[in-house]
């Protein structure tokens, strides 16, 4: 039997680009416009096999690239021109601020091999029907037929586990074609009239891999070729080859068998491996060469365990309590929450017990039968049927258990499905778990993962005594060598701006020592703008009842506590004339549903006289159907703003929370709580505040991996600044096809298109601006390309539709947060915890040999690692100094309207994650409580990546009769 199949990924279709005739008009909304010229990748599902050498110009071969190539070498990849207008590293590193020095968790490679290695493409054929299962691919590679026929264990092999292979032994024969079967050697004879299990790999011979042609490049003497791209390529894969063969192996990171587990709650663990990756880098010593990032990788898994007791952790809940959810759900299976619910362990590998020798499955789904209801053919007597239940009785004695469903599985017998009872399965180990954690988890999780920088150091350390380098045989027998002392290098700590509070405050900026420790408090200082176009006059207070909701007294003492703080720090709060300032209270009851916030409404319009807004609500605990319930009132039926508030905080009514829910309140009419003034830009840049600038912050955020992700909408959020000193940012949000990772040209065109003529018409005077700085969140290296060939493309087109004659100059940041980089100060040179203090410049030791990125950490860790921002420029029309452009993110991250600290992140995409998240809430569907949902098949958007064709509905649209998105709404 097959083992349990891994979750696998596949390259996406190319996007044939033909048009069906219909006009843009008619088009689907999630359709990007055609020809398109950047092939996209997913990353979720790997590339089919097909006999062909490895062509990085086909998208199908492009999942086999390595990371950190840059734009240039993905151009190179497609095999398309690199574009001049590809900003290069600056001639000189930022000067300003303070140095400090920086151990990163980055190994340079000391010495590449020099010996002739040679590539082979793989392909198979066979009995089987699918030659994408890596399972059945390892079987294959690792049968002693295959061994013998490649030279094991003279000959050492490297192999990408899918379609690409290298050695130092050439073959006899240019094609090589090895037959094995798999039945035969594993000492069980294909049975007459059962499909077979031969199968044959054909390898041809493709290139020999040119070290010569790397070292060329790195020295800057020739540009990127797949000459290069095979080279990474292959040293990248000799770097894990030695470590998969002793660990369990996730993409690229390890994990020790036998590690100390850590329960995260509902049959799912945690433990901790190390994470390896080699990349081109300019390095610590300013030679353009290789470096291994090395990191901790922390992962979840599957406990292995019987099913009955990972379903009973699953569901917090024994046997008889899940027959009755079954019972329950049975009425309704196809749209049953427990259905959906079950739909976490599609994929889990198990193994059946009740034979001498455990056989292996892979679970399809759980099916709306039981043990008696599930049957197949006698195999004793084919003319007739028999159930699970009596088969198991008749033939292994064992009764299983009735009242809940029976497990179908992925394998087929005789092309008939395989119906399993739940008490004979146990699931294997060091399975991954893919889906998205609840909220308990993810509380564990963190506790699990969060380490401070001395801890994490010393893991890195382990990990690199894991890797075990100079005892591996790969990299002993090709020749790559890595040191194992890390690289350091000397950063900068930029300059502070002066921060700004409104007139009358205490304090009006604040203070060395409050920007050295990163975080401050508001007491005594008023908003630097403040809600004066919108001033507090109808609102109303609801306290949702329940189990732990405030007394009235309670949520009266709060909210006089509230006007007193939110006037002291500027906020206007108009006095009624019979009511003064107090707001409309009275409680609430969820069993309303929408008519909750209805209620809220009418009460308080009744008790001014006039449409209301703003409105509180008072909830027992963070539900987040009941948040988005109310979100979802409020934002869509009447277009007023909302605030949240946990009852907790409410009875606790402490200062410190208050001002923080000011700060939201404030935004949500109209004000920003701080201003950042920089001191360095107008010396470095002295035109640059006379020239008129946009900034755009962009989002795509996806459904999480698992139940129900294959239906489920994307969700694209686009942010621009609305006021010239770039505190306020307007948002628009849509939804984006079902995993479409491009902005769409249709949201852009109506959403980005809807904010540019705002910002003309309010603060550019009737004209376009000058520059544009859009900053990017959430694409990986491979789609660098599309966000310039297509997004900004059509942001362009924007600008032309609104009359422009001259265009801004766009200058194209990508912001990345998913990498493994981190900063490790010298000792007494970081914060209390060793965090890197906020502005630390990294622009050597770990960014690319030669295009222009560079990592900044611009926040303090309230606990743990801080993380830093990996920031790429891959267009700068806008003619940036790249110290202006360190400085002006920088400086940026201290304006985010929420928090008294600077953030990781520049606020415009920070802002664009708030607005992507809220905007689940507006999605066009039955109550979020209710988890329903319908999803119908339609043509499949040229940027998704789905497998599925799936129809996604747009949000519903926002009521703006009170001009709610001119605000921060989503805050």
């Amino acid at each position: 039997m097959a083992g349990p199949a891994k979750k696998r990924a596949q390259a996406e279709k190319k996007h044939s680009g033909s048009s069906n005739g219909s006009s843009s008009e008619s088009r689907d909304p999630t359709q990007r416009s055609t020809p398109k010229s950047i092939p996209h990748l997913d990353g979720n599902r790997d590339p089919s096999i097909s006999r062909i050498p490895i062509d990085y110009s086909v998208p199908t071969d492009l999942k086999n690239i390595s990371d950190f190539l840059g734009l240039g070498g993905w151009y190179a990849a497609r095999g398309l021109a690199i574009p001049g207008s590809l900003p290069q590293r600056p001639k000189k590193f930022n000067t300003y601020g303070k140095e400090c020095g920086i151990t990163l968790n980055t190994f340079n490679v000391v010495k590449t091999p020099t010996a002739v290695v040679h590539q082979y493409d793989l392909s198979y054929s066979g009995d089987a029907l699918d030659y994408t299962k890596r399972v059945l691919l390892k079987k294959i590679w690792s049968s002693p037929t295959v061994k013998t026929a490649l030279g094991h264990p003279d000959a050492l092999w490297v192999w990408d586990t899918n379609k690409l292979a290298w050695s130092s032994k050439c073959l006899d024969r240019d094609d090589t074609r090895i037959t094995v079967d798999l039945d035969e050697e594993e000492g069980r004879p294909t049975k007459p009239g059962a499909r077979g299990n031969k199968h044959t790999i054909f390898l041809r011979h493709t290139r020999k891999v040119d070290f010569n042609h790397l070292t060329s490049f790195l020295e800057g003497k020739v540009s990127w070729t797949p000459d290069c791209i095979d080279t990474i390529n292959f040293l990248d894969h000799v770097m894990r080859e030695g470590p998969s063969q002793q660990y369990t192996q996730i993409k690229k990171s390890f994990f020790q068998r036998g590690e100390q587990r850590f329960d995260l709650g509902g049959g799912v663990e945690a433990f901790k491996g190390v994470f390896a990756s080699l990349r081109p880098v300019l390095d610590d010593k300013f030679n353009k060469s290789l470096s291994v990032n090395v990191d901790v990788a922390n992962g979840t898994f599957w406990r292995a365990q019987e099913l009955t007791r990972a379903l009973g952790q699953a569901f917090g809940c024994g046997p008889p309590q899940f027959s009755a959810l079954y019972k329950n759900a049975i009425r309704d299976w196809k749209n049953s929450v427990l259905r959906k619910d079950l739909r976490r362990f599609k994929r889990v590998g198990v193994s059946s017990t009740h034979t001498p020798e455990p056989t292996q499955w892979t679970i399809d789904e759980f099916v709306n039968m039981d043990a008696t209801q599930a049957t197949f053919p006698d195999p004793d007597n084919r003319s007739k049927t028999i159930s699970v239940a009596k088969y198991f009785k008749t033939k292994y004695n064992i009764t299983c258990i009735l009242g809940v469903p029976v497990v179908r599985m992925t394998k087929k017998i005789r092309k008939l499905p395989v119906y399993m009872p739940i008490d004979v399965l146990t699931i294997d180990a060091n399975q991954r778990y893919n889906t998205k954690l609840s909220d308990t988890q993810t509380s564990n999780m963190i506790k699990f993962a969060v380490t401070l920088p001395k801890e994490r150091w010393a893991a890195v350390q382990a990990g690199v005594r894991l890797l075990n380098w100079p005892n591996d045989p790969f990299l002993r027998h090709f020749g790559l060598e890595v040191n194992a002392n890390p690289a350091k290098v000397k950063a900068r700590v930029l300059p502070q701006p002066t921060v700004q509070f409104g007139s009358g405050s205490k304090e009006p900026t604040l203070t060395s020592k409050d920007m050295l420790a990163g975080r401050w408090r508001l007491d005594g200082r008023k908003f630097a703008m403040n809600n004066k176009d919108r001033p507090v006059k109808a609102w109303g207070v609801c306290a949702v009842q329940g189990r732990g909701s405030p007394p009235p007294q309670a949520v009266e003492a709060f909210f006089q506590k509230f006007i007193q703080i939110y006037e002291a720090h500027g906020g206007l709060i108009s006095a009624h004339p019979e009511h003064g300032k107090k707001p409309w209270m009275g409680p609430g009851n969820l069993a309303d549903g929408g008519e909750l916030v209805a209620k809220v409404w009418n009460q308080t319009g009744n008790k001014y006289g006039i449409p209301p807004n703003l409105l509180f609500f008072i909830v027992n605990d963070r539900n987040v159907d009941v948040y988005r319930r109310i979100k979802k009132s409020c934002d869509i039926r009447f277009g007023v703003a909302s605030q949240v508030l946990q009852s907790k905080h409410v009875m606790s009514a402490s200062p410190q929370y208050i001002s923080n829910v000011c700060m939201k309140v404030n935004a949500k009419l109209g004000g920003a709580t701080c201003v950042a003034k920089s001191q360095l830009i107008p010396k470095i840049a002295p035109r640059s505040a006379s020239i008129p600038t946009m900034v755009v912050g962009a989002d795509v955020s996806h459904p999480a991996p698992g139940a129900a992700s294959g239906e489920a909408a994307s969700f694209a959020a686009i942010t621009v600044s609305a006021d010239p000193l770039f505190a306020k940012y307007w948002a628009e949000v849509q939804t984006n096809g079902n995993r479409v990772e491009m902005v769409t040209t249709s949201n852009i065109h109506q959403h980005f298109g809807y904010m540019a003529k705002n910002w003309m018409q309010r603060i550019g005077q009737g004209r376009a601006p000058q520059r544009v700085l859009y900053i990017r969140d959430g694409v990986s290296e491979g789609q660098y390309a599309a966000v310039l060939e297509e997004e900004v493309r059509d942001m362009k087109e924007c600008f032309k539709k609104l009359g422009c004659k001259e265009l801004p100059k766009f200058t194209v940041v990508i912001a990345g947060k998913r990498h493994h980089i981190r900063f490790f100060p010298e000792a007494g040179k970081g914060d209390r915890n060793g965090n890197p203090l906020p502005g630390t410049l990294v622009e050597s030791g770990c960014t690319h040999p030669f295009e222009f990125d560079f990592y900044l950490c611009s926040h303090v860790a309230i606990k743990g690692t801080a993380r830093p921002i990996h920031y790429q420029c891959i267009l700068n029309e806008g003619e940036w100094l790249s110290a202006e452009l360190q400085q002006f993110i920088f400086e940026h991250s201290y304006q985010y309207v929420r928090s008294t600290t600077p953030v990781s992140l520049h606020p415009a995409v920070y802002y664009a994650h708030l607005a992507a998240d809220r905007s689940r809430a507006h999605l066009n569907e039955n109550p979020v409580s209710s988890g329903k949902k319908e999803s119908k098949a339609e043509p499949q958007s040229s940027t998704g990546s789905s497998k599925k064709n799936v129809e996604i509905a747009p949000l519903m649209p926002m009521m703006n009769a009170r001009g709610l998105k001119e605000v921060m709404w989503y805050i």
